[in-house]
């Protein structure tokens, strides 16, 4: 519609009065709040780290789940699988534990990994309480393929940030990892 001339007077006005940075100008210049498409101003949540990340946390799990849509996997479970291939006979609360993950979560997950193959526990021989958790073959041979589907999407991460940023938010994120 652009060029329309049956947007009414006001929010021509205001429209046109908005810079194309998305940012809205103060009476002094200054950049006072961001604006989105709709017109929504964040007001201080556009200075908000944590606004800001998650926001970027919906858009990596969104394409994260497009990208490995044909496979049925999910984020939180190709982490585990992840941290399971590498650590094979890790115990369920070893692996809660660092991927912060709360316990009762994490069983329902692993019940749906082990429907799947992808994922046996077996009973740990030290503490009847606990399960070592294993990738099963057919887990091994998945978790390739996630780890291929999950590089395209990493090169998704790149094309919407930059090459360097991606790098740059790795390293400055490392201290939560």
């Amino acid at each position: 519609m652009a060029g329309s001339n049956h947007m009414p007077r006001t929010a021509k006005s205001r429209a046109s009065a908005q810079p194309r940075s998305g940012r809205k100008q103060a009476g002094n210049g200054s950049a006072q709040s961001s604006v989105m498409d709709d017109g929504i101003a964040l007001d201080a949540l556009a200075g908000h780290a944590g606004y800001a990340v998650r926001r970027f946390q919906i858009w990596i799990f969104q394409d994260f789940i497009r990208t490995l849509a044909a496979v049925d996997i999910r984020p939180t479970q190709y982490s585990v699988m992840t941290v399971i291939g590498a650590n094979p006979g890790l115990s369920q609360m070893a692996v809660a534990k660092r991927l912060g993950i709360e316990r009762a979560r994490l069983v329902h997950l692993l019940d749906s990994l082990e429907h799947r193959n992808l994922v046996s526990r077996i009973q740990s021989a030290t503490d009847r309480r606990s399960h070592a958790l294993h990738l099963t073959a057919r887990g091994r041979t998945a978790l390739a393929q996630f780890r291929r589907l999950a590089a395209e999407h990493e090169r998704h991460v790149a094309d919407k940030i930059g090459k360097e940023n991606r790098e740059r938010l790795l390293q400055i994120l490392s201290a939560f990892t």
